[in-house]
């Protein structure tokens, strides 16, 4: 009898510590409790919470997702996460991993150098695809807590010295020596043409087929309308599309759909 009454109040308390933990949210804390504000260095309030870790990666995993969109700037008590995360080893162990699927799917396609006809396409983004805006976020302190500034990130663009994206220039030679033709497909302007190949042949990239930047027709569209327009183009002239990696869902919206996606971790901004 002993036993089984202790039996149950065991089982009672751990259903209850799991309700608990289910029903925990960051936003209910905020509300019934009392966080702490302090000020950093640069006047930026932050609140601390417990559990302020688990939200953030919440956050973040739910932007990964694209189930969290149209965000302006990261929440300001989750600058420091997202900071902390892209700067991270975790960060080049996801990149990693995103290459080691995406060379695995390149040995079940049909495309092999002594067999490709030449109309077998792989599209790449740039930015935080091949070339890393990191140092640039390093420079500014912002890391996503405060809107993008365009025409000092375009200035910063232009200078032609992000690194590339670390297991990126691997991927990039195995699939163009696979036989495949590399489209590089971005929302930067046309104008920064030069400095971008530049600066991707100073990163260890060469050897694509097309640099296909925006113009000001291009400029006048979304940046999902104006890729999906490029995969439309591609489509028609009878290239097949067999892969597109991006670091902003933007890579992958709209038809014609490409045969698989291969997205790269980024929260520190969104662009539709």
């Amino acid at each position: 009898m002993a036993r089984s009454l202790l039996l149950t109040l065991t089982l009672a308390c751990f259903f209850t510590a799991m309700v608990s933990a289910r029903d925990w949210n960051i936003l209910n804390q905020l509300k019934g409790g009392k966080p702490t504000t302090t000020t950093s260095q640069n006047g930026v309030g932050s609140l601390k919470v417990s559990n302020l870790n688990g939200y953030c990666e919440s956050w973040r995993v739910n932007v990964e997702l694209h189930n969290i969109r149209d965000f302006t700037v990261v929440p300001q008590e989750c600058v420091w996460f997202v900071q902390k995360y892209m700067t991270s080893s975790q960060y080049e162990d996801d990149v990693e991993r995103a290459v080691d699927e995406a060379i695995l799917y390149l040995g079940k396609t049909c495309c092999e150098k002594k067999k490709c006809d030449g109309m077998d396409a792989w599209i790449f983004d740039i930015d935080d695809t091949l070339l890393s805006t990191i140092p640039y976020h390093k420079s500014n302190g912002c890391f996503g807590g405060e809107q993008l500034n365009t025409t000092k990130f375009e200035e910063w663009q232009n200078l032609g010295k992000a690194p590339a994206v670390p297991s990126m220039v691997k991927l990039f030679h195995e699939i163009r020596e696979r036989g495949f033709k590399i489209f590089l497909v971005s929302s930067r302007k046309e104008y920064l043409r030069s400095a971008t190949v530049e600066n991707l042949i100073e990163a260890g990239y060469h050897g694509w087929s097309n640099l296909l930047l925006r113009g000001e027709e291009e400029e006048k569209k979304s940046v999902s309308q104006y890729k999906a327009d490029v995969r439309t183009w591609l489509t028609s002239l009878g290239y097949r599309v067999w892969g597109v990696m991006g670091a902003q869902w933007n890579s992958f919206a709209g038809c014609p759909v490409p045969k698989r996606t291969f997205k790269l971790p980024n929260s520190i901004y969104y662009i539709a």
